[in-house]
């Protein structure tokens, strides 16, 4: 379970990243921002298959899943919103909520770390 928790976390970190870079592609109007864009959305779906992995109680973990869609849609919202040249501001207060909300779940939550 362990090495699981490993892979999830490694995910989302390095989404998060690809996320940012993507988005200052996109921003800098940088030709190679789709290719970018199409491998943040591969790390999307791979995060998602891992947080799958992790869920050994539905009932306990039905709604970090649920929030954990939500950021993963909110970041490529912000990115399709860039590239396409359209506000960004609704998207990103949901992004950062719905990520800090998804982080507080995972915390503490019982395979999580004990911070909270």
């Amino acid at each position: 379970m362990m090495d699981t928790t490993h892979l999830h976390i490694t995910t989302w970190v390095i989404g998060l990243i690809l996320f940012f870079v993507t988005y200052s592609m996109l921003k800098g109007g940088n030709p190679k921002a789709k290719m970018m864009h199409m491998i943040t959305r591969l790390f999307f779906i791979l995060i998602f298959l891992s947080g799958g992995m992790l869920i050994s109680d539905f009932g306990v973990y039905a709604t970090k899943m649920i929030v954990g869609l939500l950021v993963i849609a909110f970041m490529e919202m912000v990115l399709v919103r860039t590239a396409k040249r359209k506000s960004t501001g609704v998207m990103w207060t949901l992004f950062i909520l719905s990520l800090l909300f998804v982080l507080y779940l995972g915390f503490s939550l019982p395979l999580g770390i004990t911070i909270f």
